[in-house]
């Protein structure tokens, strides 16, 4: 063993060593390194082998090997390392039989040696081939021993062998030769033994499709963002790939298991193929301008050529793989339309076999709804039970199944909805708290055309309202911020007389003005009616209502205010919620999958904030705002709800006014102050959602910014990463084509600037989304508090009406509001809307391992703390009895911007993204 020591390069991956013996027939080895154990070395003498531990060699031979060494330069012995790596599958929690059949295909298809096969590549090019430097395939270990465990996640292993001169790990290629796809969770390398990185976390959390379906090899990257102007040599290359394969070509109909995002309008909401009163025009385009929504690239029909053909409830609409629902939040899903199919049930039957029951007979009729269910009187028993088998044995088994949730509006006090103060109160902390403004100007008038639509100027004089001003002239009670309107005048006006030729469907364009009282609530003091004048002279026109007197006008100031109320929920769902949130947002979705990188850091903070939100918009498109669905259906516009929708995304729809405080000053609800913790002085300091809502924006805003100087510390970084530039730009300018050209778009070109469009982005996602939607049926589901249409108009003194409404104001109210079909139909919808599931995440919490950059990681941590304490603010302000809004008897608290919630029907909690 006393020998020379002589090196050659006889492996592609190291370097062998041969040792010269005394009669000078050489003997080779290579060093063989498993982690944690000592190194051996293989010798090689005429074809045999023989292991030798490193502490055998001699310490002269060692001493020549490192002159050697030293004498041939830098040149180094390149060892052999075997690296364990922990694979994390989820699986489903109630497989079914098909997925049983396809588990035991693919055990087979294992067993003949098609399986899971990873392949670990380097940040580092391999300098002889220029691409990265890439381990052997390596198969994932005991999968269908693992799978076939009774659990929700399976940890499997995978062994990759890589030399000394890897590097560090920076993606995992994966192939699946199953024959079915499987949901990758992560990655996880405990110890990399290489430069002492530690333990190397792969974040996947996608579905892999197998190879038949999708032959190239997915790419998982390491969960260590990267700019792209600073991402590896060896990564480069494959970060365009990724999104190269994530953008397609635009062209064909995408399948279900792709991962493509793409653009389209808004032309899939008819069918024509049911017949002409199913065409509906598309949204998007000179028209009717729209956000842009994902492409599905159906056919187009063969009777409207620029409508595409729909896919109907219950097969599934196109999105991408990785966009779909996960189990927990179809299960709720499929929970919440048994329950519609039972409350559904009997009031179409009732309606199928009696048309006179269409109408309530009561409000206790409606109060049975919540008490006892949908019941059947004996008369209709009579009809029914003969006709329908196994209806009595329904019946018996429970109101459970037949009984709505008693809306959280009535647990205080059932009567609050008819108390002017509880009406003003809503504006404020309702449902839909972000139309009230300040009233600016008086007398008011029309923007309107009036060539088209009459004199502008409104019927509300000085008289109506003086006696209501504490003493005040009306300028007076302006110019001390006293004055308040909820405007939805030139909303609805243009689409009125539309709206009225539908089938039991009356509407007004209305104004209600508001006085602000000395204790800090509002009263409405005057609300006008109007419609298009048939005449330059009409009488008739426009209406105006105050406060009543005596016991007609007790009445018709209540009509007045249900109309008012139905405008406010049209508006509510078809533009502040279903336009400003869910579409608007949409498109900087899209943008985001196809121009940043999986390894962006914009794409990390994003990331959260855009769970679910293509499925929620496409199962919208498929069931709610389709001709003929539920918001069709159950709101007064019908079928033109879509078109006010759209009229207000031409007119009034600004990205720049979309964050709270600059929407705040922009309806004069606040004003600058810098002496305020957020800048802002409320003109109405006990408003709910205003004030509640700016400590959620304070808290975002400080987080993003935090976030964002982190990677941007300069101008020029902004300005110079082409990944960030592109998917701003194909928000705005394909996403948002048709309000492109407007001057308002903010510009992205400083940190400042990228950190006020992430803010007003994720604001929109998370605390908006929240205060809109998850009060729908709590706080709307009793009828009377909120009727979202309205099917007669509020009768003029002298018509035939009006002696019906005076013999029996009761029964006219009750017929102009919804049927008992309309009502079920529509509780049972806003019901699953204001649905949390169980796995929603919620604002302040992500999974962990998002970022291997730990100086993020404490301030999420920060951000985190400071939404607990947004959440212990707003419970301490719900109990102060000076918040009037918020606080008193039969007064709800206000807690739609409470961070946290359980899953169900809680009428509070805000989740991270537009989830539902």
């Amino acid at each position: 063993m006393a020998a020379a020591l002589e090196t050659s390069c006889t492996s592609p991956f190291h370097k062998n060593l041969s040792l010269r013996s005394h009669n000078h027939k050489p003997l080779c080895f290579r060093p063989s390194i498993h982690p944690l154990k000592q190194s051996r070395y293989i010798f090689v003498r005429r074809g045999r082998t023989m292991a030798v531990s490193s502490t055998a060699l001699t310490e002269k031979a060692s001493r020549i090997h490192r002159n050697r060494e030293e004498e041939m330069g830098t040149e180094k012995v390149e060892r052999i390392f075997k690296v364990r790596a922990d694979v994390i599958v989820r699986r489903s929690e109630r497989e079914g039989v098909g997925e049983k059949i396809g588990n035991q295909v693919d055990a087979f298809w294992e067993m003949i040696g098609n399986k899971i096969v990873l392949e670990l590549i380097s940040t580092e090019i391999n300098p002889g081939t220029n691409n990265p430097k890439i381990s052997k395939p390596a198969e994932i270990k005991n999968w269908f021993q693992k799978n076939n465990r009774n659990a929700n996640k399976v940890m499997c292993t995978v062994e990759f062998t890589v030399d000394s001169a890897f590097g560090e790990p920076g993606a995992i290629a994966v192939t699946n030769k199953h024959r079915k796809e499987f949901f990758l969770e992560s990655i996880i390398i405990r110890k990399w033994p290489i430069r002492d990185t530690g333990h190397v976390l792969f974040s996947c959390n996608s579905w892999v499709q197998p190879v038949r379906i999708q032959p190239n090899k997915r790419i998982f990257f390491t969960n260590k963002p990267y700019l792209p102007t600073k991402t590896p040599p060896g990564l480069r290359k494959l970060r365009d790939e990724e999104m190269k394969e994530l953008r397609g070509n635009g062209e064909g109909e995408r399948q279900l298991t792709d991962r493509i995002y793409d653009y389209a309008t808004y032309n899939d909401l008819g069918n024509p193929e049911k017949g002409p009163e199913f065409i509906r025009p598309p949204l998007g385009g000179n028209r009717l301008p729209f956000p842009r929504r994902l492409r599905t690239g159906r056919a187009f029909s063969d009777i409207e050529p620029f409508t595409e053909t729909r896919v109907e409830d219950p097969l599934p609409m196109y999105v991408p793989r990785d966009e779909a629902f996960e189990e927990q939040k179809q299960e709720m899903l499929v929970s919440g339309a048994y329950k519609a199919l039972l409350h559904n049930l009997f009031p179409c039957l009732v309606a199928s076999f009696s048309g006179e029951i269409r109408d309530f007979k009561g409000f206790h009729e409606i109060d049975n709804l919540f008490k006892e269910g949908i019941r059947l009187k004996q008369a209709l028993h009579d009809q029914l039970l003969p006709k329908i088998p196994g209806l009595s044995k329904a019946l018996e088994s429970g109101d459970e199944l037949f009984r709505f949730d008693t809306p959280h509006i009535l647990t205080k006090d059932k009567l609050a909805w008819q108390r002017d103060d509880e009406f003003a109160r809503q504006t404020l902390a309702g449902i839909n708290p972000v139309n009230i403004e300040q009233l600016r100007a008086f007398p008011l008038r029309s923007k309107l055309d009036p060539s088209i639509y009459g004199p502008p100027e409104s019927a509300i004089k000085e008289e109506h309202i003086i006696g209501q001003l504490d003493g005040m002239s009306v300028e007076q009670a302006m110019e001390k911020n006293k004055l308040y309107i909820l405007d939805y005048h030139d909303t609805y006006i243009p689409f009125i007389d539309a709206i009225n030729s539908q089938d039991g469907r009356k509407a007004y364009g209305t104004r209600t003005i508001f006085f602000l009282t000395t204790v800090g609530t509002l009263k409405p003091i005057a609300i006008e009616l109007s419609v298009p004048p048939a005449t330059p002279q009409c009488t008739r026109a426009k209406q105006v209502f105050t406060p009543p007197t005596d016991a007609t006008t007790t009445w018709l100031w209540q009509l007045a205010k249900a109309h008012v109320c139905s405008n406010d929920a049209g508006v509510h769902q078809l533009v502040n919620h279903f336009l400003r949130t869910h579409a608007t947002v949409e498109p900087f979705i899209i943008a985001a999958h196809r121009q940043l990188s999986a390894m962006h850091p914009i794409l990390k903070l994003l990331k959260p904030h855009m769970r679910y939100t293509l499925h929620v918009n496409a199962l919208a498109r498929q069931i709610l705002i389709n001709a003929g669905g539920i918001i069709e259906s159950g709101f007064t516009a019908g079928k033109y709800g879509l078109e006010i929708s759209s009229a207000y995304y031409q007119n009034h729809w600004r990205f720049d006014q979309e964050g709270l405080p600059a929407d705040l000053i922009r309806r004069g609800m606040a004003i600058e102050d810098s002496t305020k913790p957020h800048g802002l002085r409320l003109l109405i300091e006990d408003y709910p959602y205003a004030s509640d809502g700016l400590l959620l924006w304070s808290a975002i805003q400080k987080w993003v910014h935090s976030y964002v100087y982190f990677y941007y510390p300069t101008d020029r970084q902004v300005q110079s990463d082409p990944e960030l530039q592109a998917w701003y730009n194909e928000a705005v300018y394909v996403g948002h084509a048709d309000v492109s050209s407007a001057p308002w778009w903010p510009r992205l070109a400083t940190p400042s600037d990228l950190a006020s469009i992430l803010t007003t982005l994720i604001w929109l996602a998370s605390a908006q989304h929240a205060a809109l939607n998850f009060g729908q049926y709590p706080l709307g589901g009793y009828i009377p508090n909120r009727p979202p249409l309205m099917r007669r108009l509020v009768p003029f003194k002298g018509d035939p009406e009006y002696e019906a409404f005076k013999a029996d104001p009761h029964q006219y109210y009750l017929s102009a509001l919804p049927s008992l079909t309309q009502v079920t139909t529509f509780l049972t919808v806003i019901d699953t809307l204001s649905t949390h599931s169980k796995d929603e995440e919620y604002l302040g919490k992500r999974d962990g391992g998002w970022t291997a950059d730990p100086e993020m990681e404490m301030a999420f941590e920060e951000f985190a703390s400071e939404i607990r304490q947004v959440e212990m603010e707003i419970e301490r302000r719900n109990a102060d009895s000076m918040l009037r809004n918020r606080c008193g008897a039969g007064v709800l608290p206000y807690e739609l911007m409470a961070p946290s919630s359980g899953p169900g029907l809680t009428c509070r909690g805000v989740p991270n993204s537009v989830s539902i």
